[in-house]
């Protein structure tokens, strides 16, 4: 099948008003991916690189999204929402370019699987002229019918035209549909607009093709490839069921989860063998783990890479740029920010450090601080490797700790420190007697005269 080619014409017009939003409904995010790139995805993997976009409402945003996840994509806007039909032929100037097989996918179906797509395409291989995907459901109420007479499917009945014979069917319409390229063209002008809308209903091509002696199948998928998301409440059962594929997937891959049904994936994460996953764990876009890592509780990554054998957590943060190596630990309550954290470097506790580097085997005290920002540019922090910065330390970037240096508890260093030395920035203590509790009279006595007032 690989040598045959496929256009995939995707219909992306929906407008976000369902979703109480002014974000086009297909650019809603499940596990960090607007759906309209979760569609795409599965078209990649079943050999549909070339893609048509349909759009109406926010083209300019979809278009420029698509840029991120599906370039190359042609984008037809439709102008005037005339049903399934007149969507399709939106893309007429690619679709009469001639293809092997058209699929047609809606984009705001996320959950739709590689595998249903591959059979529709399969179908087309072994000579159908057109394939459309059902699925079945004990539950059919307000899904088109899959009408079929022995292995030809003949039609595809709304359920309110449907006899009461009909009504009891289980296998439903899922929406995707493949068409042999040389018939696309004329089985899809041959749609009518005779109906109560005025409308053209891709639905109507199954009964055309019929009705010419064509072969027309059904293929039957699972039913969250036919998922279509209208609302957040959708949305969010839809995020739930991919969650929990990713999850079982992470742990047949050879990783552990303490609690999965806590943990959050992205839909680009990559975790490494061995590593283990405590609960409360947030995954952001772009994370990397490595094997033999520990994810302790309730932390949160996103842009990040975590090698082997590293530590991060608990109630850890890697931001974008974060980068742990091999056998290093961030502990608890540490946000690293475009920072290399060296192989057997460690943060255990409490510190902020952003715009640097944590040299090999250093070791940063609770309250470190890299003062990075200005309030206009960001400045770089090296802390070369072996160097031990003591505990509430604030270092005001740009500055450099050798390799070896000592910086005292409670500093604040605003020069370099040299490999080896001693730095100590803080003010000398002065204690003067009895001042303290001549203070402490004068603001109790302040105290108790408001207090009469």
């Amino acid at each position: 099948m690989s040598e045959r080619t496929c256009l995939s014409v995707i219909l992306a017009a929906g407008e976000g008003t369902r979703m109480k939003s002014a974000t086009p409904k297909v650019l809603h995010r499940l596990a960090g991916l607007e759906m309209l790139g979760h569609v795409t995805r599965a078209l990649d993997g079943a050999g549909a690189g070339n893609k048509a976009l349909v759009v109406g409402h926010g083209a300019e945003a979809v278009s420029k999204a698509a840029e991120g996840f599906a370039p190359g994509a042609e984008t037809f806007v439709q102008s005037k929402r005339l049903g399934t039909g007149h969507a399709v032929l939106a893309a007429r100037a690619a679709i009469a370019r001639g293809y092997d097989d058209v699929l047609v996918t809606f984009g705001d179906t996320p959950l739709i699987s590689l595998e249903a797509l591959q059979t529709l395409r399969s179908g087309l291989a072994r000579g159908a002229d057109i394939v459309v995907m059902g699925f079945r459901t004990d539950r059919p109420t307000g899904y088109g019918r899959l009408i079929e007479n022995g292995d030809a499917l003949i039609a595809i009945r709304e359920e309110k035209d449907c006899s009461d014979e009909e009504r009891r069917i289980t296998f439903c319409n899922g929406g995707a549909m493949g068409i042999a390229g040389n018939r696309a063209l004329e089985l899809l002008e041959a749609i009518g607009n005779d109906n109560a809308k005025g409308e053209y209903y891709l639905t109507d091509i199954v009964e055309i093709a019929t009705s010419r002696g064509l072969t027309v199948r059904a293929i039957e998928a699972d039913y969250e490839s036919a998922l279509g998301i209208n609302n957040r409440a959708e949305l969010a059962a839809a995020e739930a069921i991919w969650q929990q594929r990713r999850r079982e997937a992470m742990m047949l891959d050879g990783v552990t989860l303490i609690a999965p049904e806590t943990v959050y994936f992205a839909h680009d994460t990559v975790v490494g063998r061995d590593t283990v996953i405590e609960p409360n764990v947030f995954f952001g876009p772009g994370v990397t783990i490595g094997e033999n890592v520990t994810l302790k509780a309730n932390s949160h990554l996103e842009e990040a890479r975590v090698d082997a054998g590293a530590s991060v957590g608990p109630f850890a943060r890697l931001r974008l740029g974060a980068e742990i190596m091999d056998g290093a630990k961030v502990g608890n309550f540490v946000e690293i920010k475009k920072t290399r954290v060296e192989p057997g470097a460690k943060i255990p506790h409490l510190s902020y450090v952003g715009d640097a580097r944590v040299g090999a085997k250093a070791n940063l005290g609770a309250g470190t601080i890299t003062c990075n920002y200005d309030g206009f540019s960001k400045h770089f922090t090296d802390i070369e490797p072996g160097a031990f910065v003591g505990t509430n330390s604030s270092l005001v970037a740009p500055v450099t700790i050798g390799a070896g240096a000592y910086v005292a508890s409670g500093s604040v260093i605003t020069e370099s420190v040299p490999a080896d030395a001693l730095a100590f920035g803080r003010a000398r203590q002065s204690n003067r007697e009895g001042l303290g509790k001549r203070l402490r009279d004068r603001l109790a006595a302040l105290k108790a005269k408001r207090s009469k007032t």
